[in-house]
């Protein structure tokens, strides 16, 4: 029995690319080198704030990370101003958050994104204390695809790990869900693909974020 739904926020409830590619661009320019596509940062996003300096510095051919303390300092600056740049939820989000709350169920965010930008994100798209917990990138917690998160929301619910689904766009997400032995649910409207989803352990893989509902009485359907 679901009893609880643990949300990646990049890709998953958010459309934030465009606000990560800002300001990683604004930090690259900073630097001396050209900016990226936006789309580009669907792939440099996912796995938090090292490893998306990491990845911009090698496509810049920074390939050794030489100037990788300096960037991370300039894009962080940036971000903590403009984190909310050109960011909304994605259709049908609110809808389907909506429905899981009036059935009772407990909704959490974990995000790689630094813990006070998710709070500030997630709170600025739906409101103060609408979700039950929202937990980003500390140094207290390891990163995804660790399961150390999502295992903690599922014991600050009081629920056990087969009880939650876990929902993300990503590999990492996918990962995540796996380790803490929960229900992964690969969502299609973010930033990553069908096929890495399911390579990566997907249980269900979704298209419109109502879809979820069904997923949610799929499992919850009695069996004789």
């Amino acid at each position: 029995m679901i009893k609880a739904a643990i949300f990646d926020l990049d890709g998953t409830l958010g459309d934030t690319v465009e606000s990560i590619a800002y300001s990683g661009n604004r930090a690259l320019a900073d630097l001396g080198y050209p900016p990226f596509p936006v789309a580009r940062y669907k792939y440099y996003a996912g796995d938090g704030v090292d490893e998306l300096i990491r990845r911009c510095l090698r496509d810049a051919g920074d390939v050794e990370g030489k100037q990788f303390e300096r960037l991370r300092a300039v894009y962080k600056e940036y971000f903590a101003k403009d984190c909310m740049y050109h960011v909304k939820p994605f259709d049908g989000i609110c809808e389907m958050l909506s429905e899981l709350k009036r059935r009772g169920i407990r909704i959490a965010v974990l995000s790689n994104k630094p813990h006070v930008q998710s709070v500030n994100v997630v709170e600025s798209l739906f409101g103060k204390g609408y979700f039950d917990r929202i937990q980003g990138q500390t140094e207290a917690i390891r990163r995804k695809p660790a399961p150390d998160g999502a295992l903690a929301l599922a014991d600050a619910f009081g629920v056990r790990p087969e009880e939650c689904l876990y929902v993300g766009d990503t590999n990492t997400d996918m990962q995540t869900g796996n380790a803490a032995h929960m229900h992964p649910v690969g969502v299609l409207w973010g930033f990553r693909d069908r096929q890495e989803l399911v390579e990566n352990g997907s249980e269900f893989v979704i298209e419109k974020p109502l879809e979820l509902i069904s997923v949610l009485e799929t499992i919850n359907e009695p069996r004789d």
